[in-house]
C-alpha cells in the first residue's frame, strides 16, 4: 500500500529541479500534489508526468513572493482535494555578490523568495489545519500533517558570496523550530532539509561561466565553473553530488508515517558533509 495515499500536498517551485523531483516522489506513494511554478508550461508538464503515473495533480502558478500567493496556493489544495496535508517549501534561486556588492535589490529578493514567501504559507495554511485538527481531536483521532522547510548547508555554516542567501537559510532553520512547537498541538510535524551540493540546472558545471536564467525580468547568473565543481565534488565524502532524486528521497523520508515522532529537526542532506 502506498505510504501517502489520499495524502495532499503542496510543493512550492515544483516545475523543474528538486522540486519536480520531490513531487513526483510524493505522487508515486499515493499523494495528490498541488505543482508550481513561475511559468505555466513546466508546471502542466509535471502535472502531465504525474497523471501519466495513474497519480493526481494540479497546477497553482505564480510567484511565489507575490502578496495574494499563498491564499490562492492553499485554496487550491482545499478547494481540488479537501484536504492538506503535506507542505513543501522548495521554491528559490541564488543571487550571489559578496557583501560589499550586494545591493538592496538582492538582499530583498533572496529574503522574499527563501523566507517570506515559506511564512506566508504557512500563515495561510494555519487556519485549515487547525480546524482539521480541531475535528479530529473531538472525533478521539490522531492525525499527523507535515510541514518539511528546505534549507542548505549555506544556511548551517555560511558561504562567502552568499551572505544574503545564508541568512535567509539560516532563518528558515528558525522557523521550523518556532513552529514545531507552536503547531505540535495540531499533531504538525515541522522539519528542515539542509541540501549540500546537488545538481540541478542552477549548479550544472559551465565552462564560459555566461549561463544565466530568467527570474522575475532579471537575468540571474547560474552554473559553476567546472574546475571549482571538482573541487568541490572532492570534498564531499561520498565523492559526488546529489541528484534531485536522492535531494527528494530526505524530503519524502519526513513526509512518511514513519516520521511522526520527529519534529524541529533540520537533516542535511549532503554526502556526509559536516558543518
Amino acid at each position: 500500500m502506498s505510504k501517502l495515499a489520499g495524502k495532499v500536498a503542496l510543493v512550492s517551485g515544483s516545475g523543474r529541479g528538486i522540486g519536480r523531483a520531490i513531487a513526483l516522489k510524493l505522487a508515486s506513494e499515493g499523494a495528490r500534489i498541488v505543482i508550481n511554478d513561475l511559468d505555466a508550461e513546466p508546471a502542466q508538464r509535471v502535472v502531465a508526468e504525474i497523471q501519466a503515473m495513474g497519480g493526481e495533480a494540479v497546477a497553482c502558478t505564480g510567484n511565489v513572493t507575490a502578496s495574494d500567493f499563498a491564499e490562492r496556493f492553499v485554496k487550491t489544495a482545499v478547494d481540488t482535494y479537501q484536504g492538506l496535508d503535506i507542505i513543501v517549501n522548495n521554491a528559490g534561486y541564488t543571487w550571489d555578490n559578496v557583501i560589499q556588492k550586494m545591493t538592496d535589490e538582492q538582499w530583498y529578493a533572496i529574503m522574499d523568495v527563501h523566507l517570506t514567501a515559506p511564512f506566508r504559507i504557512l500563515r495561510a495554511a494555519q487556519p485549515v489545519l487547525r480546524a482539521y485538527s480541531k475535528a479530529e481531536q473531538e472525533a478521539g483521532r490522531e492525525v499527523f500533517r507535515k510541514v518539511v522547510n528546505i534549507s542548505s548547508v549555506a544556511g548551517l555554516g555560511g558561504n562567502a558570496g552568499q551572505v544574503n542567501y545564508s541568512a535567509a537559510k539560516a532563518g528558515i532553520v528558525g522557523m521550523t523550530l518556532a513552529l514545531a512547537k507552536e503547531w505540535g498541538r495540531m499533531k504538525v510535524n515541522v522539519n528542515c532539509v539542509a541540501f549540500g551540493l546537488i545538481k540541478t540546472r542552477l549548479t550544472e558545471a559551465t565552462a564560459d561561466g555566461n549561463a544565466s536564467v530568467q527570474i522575475e525580468g532579471r537575468d540571474i547568473k547560474v552554473g559553476v565553473n567546472p574546475d571549482l565543481m571538482a573541487m568541490m565534488e572532492r570534498s564531499i565524502p561520498l565523492g559526488r553530488g546529489g541528484t534531485p532524486e536522492e535531494a527528494a528521497g530526505a524530503v519524502y523520508s519526513l513526509c512518511t508515517p514513519e516520521s511522526d515522532y520527529i519534529s524541529g529537526q533540520t537533516i542535511v542532506c549532503g554526502g556526509g558533509i559536516s558543518i
